[in-house]
């Protein structure tokens, strides 16, 4: 019994990815306005025009970046609910993949930062959604490790949180090597449950 991918399939998802990575590299150095279609092909060996297979144009490539790591931080915060049940664990967990999120896609975070306003209408809402949907799933979990206390209170605790360890990659680029990510990650995850448990 096979599964029904064929290597023509993997190489096209492969060649997807790629695309996807090289050019949220490219638009975090450079911003959206800064880089070409011409620009992404070089960087994935492809022409410029042979993108057109995979995106209809440049916007279209930015909304794939922003929405699809918007769908990876909320299919991440449903595992985390599904997989543990006791809130201190909840947090832990979610501290640690929202982490590992910020130190492996820093490249995307600065994307979202500077070119969100750069997306189609119907991609910045989708956007805004799915991260409205993540934020709710930390806001049950503050709610569950702090009962009693009000959901605007938890919402700030929340942002601050993102705020806290989305930033910090863009400056510890130096300590970004295997052993220093890892010292990184654990300075991060113990920053942050500190911060939301006080």
């Amino acid at each position: 019994m096979t599964s029904g991918v064929t290597e023509r399939d993997r190489a096209k998802a492969d060649r997807h990815a790629a695309i996807l990575h090289e050019a949220a590299a490219l638009f975090a150095e450079r911003g959206f306005s800064g880089v070409s279609l011409e620009d992404i092909g070089s960087a994935v060996g492809v022409s410029g025009p042979a993108l057109y297979r995979h995106f209809a144009n440049k916007q279209a490539l930015l909304g794939a970046i922003l929405v699809e790591v918007s769908e990876r931080l909320l299919a991440g915060g449903r595992t985390v609910l599904a997989e543990h049940s006791e809130p201190a664990d909840q947090l832990d967990a979610i501290i640690a993949f929202h982490v590992e999120f910020a130190l492996r896609d820093a490249d995307v975070i600065r994307v979202q930062d500077r070119d969100l306003a750069s997306l189609a209408d119907e991609d910045r809402h989708t956007v805004r959604r799915l991260q409205r949907e993540y934020v709710e799933v930390w806001i049950g979990i503050l709610a569950s490790a702090h009962p009693g206390r009000d959901e605007d209170e938890l919402r700030v605790r929340a942002h601050a949180c993102f705020g806290l360890i989305n930033s910090t990659p863009h400056s510890v680029r130096a300590l970004r090597a295997p052993s220093g990510e890892r010292d990184v990650g654990g300075i991060l995850q113990s920053m942050a449950r500190a911060a939301l448990m006080s």
